[in-house]
């Protein structure tokens, strides 16, 4: 009896071990899942910086001049009479040339690139009418500020270039402008409140 029980035991355990070795055999061993690749993003700079604040303000105001139709360009608060709107003040076109105007202003003295033609005052080229001259001409505007972003570096951020009738930083320059334009895009967001249309920026988004 005890000579069987031993049999039957080394029998279970031959059995096991068989088994075991199979399964060894058929599966193969689990690597390890590969880990997503990161690619570094370069260090930011201060050409990159301003860049990234002209960019923004860039599709803020061009969404902006888009959003008003073209037969209200003229609108000014002073259709609405309005209590003490009887000064002279500009029209949503001459915001928006304004605007741009004062991007060349600010930006050129860094790219060392002429005012355009036909500039004769604050409010840019009289000749410019229509709403997609205007847009051009806000878009021409910014394409110089993308310019003058890049020739920023550390070096030269406080060196001194022609402004007007004096000197100024480049990188008073730079950031003025962009300080200026957001001064004109409040006003073109009421202007647009007040002819009943929503700015883009205050859209909701539709889900």
């Amino acid at each position: 009896m005890k000579h069987l029980r031993t049999a039957c035991l080394l029998l279970v355990l031959s059995f096991a071990i068989g088994s075991l070795a199979q399964g060894t055999g058929q599966s193969a061993p689990t690597s390890p899942a590969p880990q997503a690749q990161t690619t570094p993003q370069p260090p930011s700079t201060i050409a990159s910086v301003v860049d990234r604040q002209i960019s923004q303000l860039e599709k803020q105001a061009v969404d902006m001049a888009e959003a008003m139709p073209e037969d209200k360009f003229d609108f000014t608060p002073t259709i609405l009479n309005l209590k003490d709107s009887r000064d002279p003040v500009r029209s949503f076109a001459l915001e928006v040339k304004h605007m741009a105007t004062g991007n060349y202003a600010f930006w050129s003295p860094l790219t060392g690139d002429a005012m355009p033609a036909g500039i004769k005052g604050p409010n840019g080229p009289e000749e410019l009418k229509t709403k997609a001259e205007i847009i051009k001409y806000l878009k021409d505007s910014f394409a110089l500020g993308h310019k003058a972003a890049a020739t920023l570096t550390a070096q030269n951020v406080v060196e001194l270039v022609p402004f007007r009738q004096g000197q100024a930083p480049r990188l008073y320059l730079a950031t003025f402008a962009v300080e200026h334009a957001y001064d004109h895009y409040g006003q073109l967001a009421v202007y647009l409140r007040l002819s009943g249309i929503t700015p883009p920026g205050s859209r909701v988004p539709q889900k």
